[in-house]
């Protein structure tokens, strides 16, 4: 193997570690792609994964220095905190409308509005605080550790990448199962969802309330 191919495959493996982790983004993905099909999941997917490399590309000058700021901190706090509570609320609300939801579950490829789900991917990947946390602490300096040399660019397109690989298969999978769903699973998900959202919202918000207040 290349130098080149092995900085790829370095580049690609960082970024499924990240992809692999149960955060708001492959929840919302997920759903995405059981009730409105595959083209909404990958959309949406499609924003994340250029959220995920506006972090990368900060990490070239380190993330952790960003977030050394108090005000950057704070921003992403309440940024983070009200994203997740809105989309609790919205899969509660969901939860309590089956009629909604059938109609939903039924609307074709037309209905979709490809700037919102692509810029709602985008946010949820940059409002994402599994995502912080994983670039801080773990991403940041190991793509940092390529910037200062030729590493960089097939590092980077690895990650990239891989990102893209992640969302194709998560929307194809969850766009095959969505023309098999009942009103009364999506219902289901939708209030695990809520429940996820809420459990995120608050470790978030707790978290920034010990530090900030």
């Amino acid at each position: 193997m290349t130098a080149i191919a092995q900085l790829f495959a370095a580049g690609y493996l960082l970024s499924l570690s990240l992809c692999m982790d149960l955060g708001v983004v492959n929840i919302a993905m997920v759903r995405a792609g059981l009730t409105r099909g595959m083209p909404t999941a990958l959309l949406l997917g499609l924003g994340s994964c250029v959220g995920d490399m506006v972090y990368a590309v900060a990490s070239l000058s380190l993330v952790s220095l960003l977030l050394a700021h108090r005000g950057v901190r704070i921003a992403l706090w309440i940024g983070g905190s009200s994203v997740l509570l809105w989309l609790a609320v919205k899969m509660l609300r969901e939860t309590w409308h089956p009629r909604q939801l059938a109609t939903a579950i039924l609307d074709d490829a037309g209905t979709i509005r490809p700037a919102r789900e692509f810029a709602r991917g985008m946010m949820l990947a940059l409002s994402s605080p599994t995502s912080i946390l994983w670039f801080a602490a773990v991403g940041g300096s190991v793509i940092a550790a390529h910037a200062a040399s030729a590493a960089l660019m097939p590092f980077l397109s690895g990650f990239f990448v891989a990102g893209v690989c992640w969302t194709i298969m998560i929307a194809t999978l969850t766009g095959y199962a969505h023309r098999r769903l009942s009103t009364r699973f999506v219902r289901g998900l939708s209030l695990v969802s809520a429940i996820l959202f809420c459990y995120f919202a608050t470790i978030v918000f707790v978290n920034g309330y010990r530090e900030f207040i």
